[in-house]
């Protein structure tokens, strides 16, 4: 009964890893900053620090950055900071773009590449990002709204054969998702296994860790604002083509589009995961989150989030349709 919308996103999964890279686009030097997987606002801060260094190699000018999500306010940040004048045209802002459907916790390997495409220098260039990242993320805790705050998590198994995961069917075929996890040892809080004395939960296995959670919303409205106080425009403006480049007066361009790359630049190494939430309303009281069946919970300020992963990470895999599955979302509330 507490259900109030259901949102579906569409995550951009490269095999090869996010495109940070530079290419000429007629006399527009572009930077691309996009493909993060599911990985998009844990990984922001770093990714954008190097497309930063991308797009201001050579001195401080003039910037556009396109679109308005986790990547494209991260990476406008860090170039206006640096000094030079950056304007963001974006179809839409935040809440309305695809970085607002996102889970809002930090996951930096989800989805973030296949262990056969990447680079050799792939693992040491995703830590660094990671790295960054995890600090950068500390500056926003403990601010008015919560942009990010740390919660605790309880990981939970039933009884062997009592119940699997609950969610969609997983796509056909294999990718063998990267896993770098181990590279980050002694960076996060570790987990801690429960007794059953210290747990209300009727499962026999429960651990439990403070997880570094993002309240979306207000997370984006704070960096909009302060993008805007601090100098910055946003226009808006939707592209078609990557030659309506030749329109801006900017001559550097970071591509920050996302999903959208697939699209605009034509770049089919983007692979679609679905990804659908149910959202509760919120509830104040409720200060941890859950991961039990495959099935996650996490408190917001604008709501509960219910997300039914499935057996493996192929759920969703090169799944475009954004049309919510009610009876998905029930499967999920009925078995929490």
């Amino acid at each position: 009964g507490r259900l109030s919308r259901i949102t579906v996103c569409t995550r951009p999964f490269r095999a090869q890893g996010p495109r940070i890279e530079t290419e000429m686009v007629g006399d527009k030097r572009v930077v691309h900053n996009y493909g993060h997987g599911g990985s998009g606002w844990s990984l922001a801060w770093g990714s954008a620090a190097a497309a930063r260094d991308l797009a201001l190699a050579g001195g401080p000018q003039d910037v556009a950055v396109i679109g308005c999500g986790a990547l494209g306010l991260t990476a406008a940040l860090q170039i206006l900071r640096a000094g030079a004048s950056v304007t963001i045209h974006a179809a839409e802002r935040a809440p309305y773009t695809r970085s607002a459907r996102a889970t809002g916790v930090w996951s930096p390997d989800s989805r973030i590449a296949a262990e056969a495409a990447v680079s050799m220098d792939f693992p040491a260039r995703w830590e660094a990002m990671a790295r960054r990242s995890w600090a950068d993320h500390h500056a926003f805790v403990g601010l008015d709204g919560d942009p990010v705050r740390f919660i605790d998590q309880y990981n939970l198994e039933d009884a062997p054969g009592s119940g699997g995961a609950v969610g969609p069917a997983p796509s056909p075929g294999q990718v063998d998702f990267v896993n770098y996890g181990a590279r980050l040892r002694g960076l996060t809080p570790r987990s801690r296994a429960l007794t059953p004395g210290e747990h209300p939960f009727p499962v026999p296995s429960a651990r439990v860790f403070p997880q570094m959670t993002f309240n979306v919303a207000e997370y984006a409205r704070q960096l909009t604002e302060a993008f805007l106080m601090e100098g910055g425009r946003i226009v808006q403006r939707t592209f078609q083509h990557p030659s309506e480049l030749a329109d801006l007066a900017e001559p550097v361009v970071v591509n920050c589009t996302g999903y959208g790359a697939r699209a605009l630049f034509g770049d089919e190494s983007v692979i679609p995961v679905r990804g659908q939430i149910a959202w509760l309303t919120p509830q104040p009281e409720l200060t941890y989150a859950l991961n039990y069946r495959a099935i996650s919970m996490v408190p917001r300020a604008d709501g509960i989030v219910i997300q039914a992963n499935g057996r493996n990470q192929m759920v969703g895999y090169g799944v475009a349709d954004e049309t919510p599955d009610r009876a998905e979302s029930e499967q999920a509330l009925a078995a929490l």
